[in-house]
């Protein structure tokens, strides 16, 4: 197959940073040195365990509000059931849970540093999309046509062949695709944390300008970010940007179409493509940062959350749901950060058979984790305990 290429020279979707002399830069350095302390202190402030809890949770929030953005709701209780493999029975939720599925795959994969080059690298976004649809449900793998009404098959990893249109905006011809890829990896290949932390936000309109892919390019631009902010300030997964954007999806796409602008006069940047507009996009894009970490870190608070878990707790063993004494083995491991199964029983001041049910109760309820049958327990953050523990992460919904 011959792939067309219209021959456009990379100036096209110039600039691709935020210059240093532009009006709004000084601004935006100061948003980006607010978002690094602010991360820094939630991080700091959060033990291991407790840490590595919530960001299984927060994978899941992740998955739910980007999906959200595209127009699939896929609750996050579901998207737990799914990495059971509890999956429904109805085919259209099954698809959708199988769709987040592969997302929370992608993102664990981030965490765990599976990315071998930079997020913006060519081969990086390739194998973010790859990665999300490869293991995507048939039907999600075909688009059609707006003009046409023609069914055209999403290849995982593949980029683009065809030409493409998103709403006004007409992406460049397929084949100039990889180079204006390789022009946005070496733009953004930048020293310091100022930059890299810009980039994060630059990167993230530029890649859904160039539009690689018939399908999928918000999820991996969304991705890309994240995974670019991770390395930037080692978030660790404990707040999801997809969360702010999908609150305010109409600022947000509303900031991208502006992007899409041509430069507006000789005080608007020297590329083709509007500064302010990149400004502004980026600024936007900061400040949800800079919210969800806040959001986060309130909700968090040890004292809040240790409150909230325990009252949780009583309602449930006045309720008959747990067994008596079980918040106390919870108000341990909050304040440890875990416990040896074998401490359990001191903490009760029961009889071995009476802990091992207590025990057995809190791993049920997913209110407890423990690795294996003899490893220490840790708490667990489960998507349905969530609006009572941490309200507002998410919209509430009975499981």
């Amino acid at each position: 197959m011959t792939i067309p290429d219209g021959g456009e020279t990379v100036d096209l979707f110039e600039p691709l940073m935020v210059s240093e002399d532009a009006p709004a830069r000084a601004s935006l350095n100061e948003l980006v040195l607010e978002l690094a302390q602010a991360s820094a202190a939630f991080n700091s402030g959060l033990p291991a365990s407790t840490a590595e809890a919530l960001a299984d949770l927060v994978r899941a929030v992740n998955c739910y509000y980007s999906n959200l953005i595209e127009g699939h709701d896929t609750h996050p209780i579901d998207i737990e059931r799914a990495m059971r493999n509890d999956y429904s029975t109805d085919p259209k939720k099954r698809n959708l849970q199988l769709e987040a599925g592969a997302h929370i795959a992608v993102q664990q994969w981030i965490d765990k540093d599976g990315l071998t080059e930079p997020p913006t690298a060519p081969a990086s976004i390739i194998e973010l999309h790859r990665r999300i649809y490869r293991q995507a449900p048939p039907e999600f793998l075909c688009i059609k046509d707006p003009k046409t009404d023609e069914q055209i098959r999403v290849a995982p990893g593949e980029l683009r062949t065809r030409y493409v249109q998103v709403g006004r905006h007409i992406a460049i011809s397929p084949g100039a695709a990889p180079r204006f890829l390789e022009r946005m990896h070496k733009a953004y290949s930048l020293p310091g944390k100022i930059e890299s932390i810009l980039a994060a936000a630059c990167a993230h309109h530029r890649l859904l300008w160039v539009h690689p892919f018939l399908d999928g390019n918000g999820r991996v631009a969304r991705l890309m970010s994240y995974a670019m902010l991770r390395r930037a300030l080692d978030t660790r997964g404990l707040w999801s940007v997809a969360r702010g954007l999908a609150r305010r999806e109409a600022d947000y796409k509303k900031h991208l179409a502006a992007c899409d602008n041509p430069r507006l006069g000789d005080r608007d940047g020297r590329g083709a493509l509007s500064e302010a507009a990149l400004a502004a996009f980026t600024g936007f894009f900061l400040r949800i940062c800079i919210d969800q970490v806040k959001f986060m870190d309130s909700l968090m608070r040890p004292d809040r959350l240790h409150r909230r878990i325990l009252i949780w707790a009583k309602e449930d063993i006045h309720a008959g749901a747990l067994p008596p004494r079980s918040d106390a083995v919870l108000k341990a491991v909050l304040y440890q950060g875990q416990i040896e199964r074998g401490d359990i029983r001191a903490i009760l001041g029961a009889s071995e058979r009476t802990a091992r049910r207590v025990t057995s109760a809190l791993l049920t309820a997913g209110a407890l984790s423990s690795a294996s049958t003899r490893a220490p327990l840790k708490l667990a953050f489960p998507a349905k305990h969530a609006g009572r523990w941490m309200p507002g992460l998410f919209p509430e919904r009975d499981e």
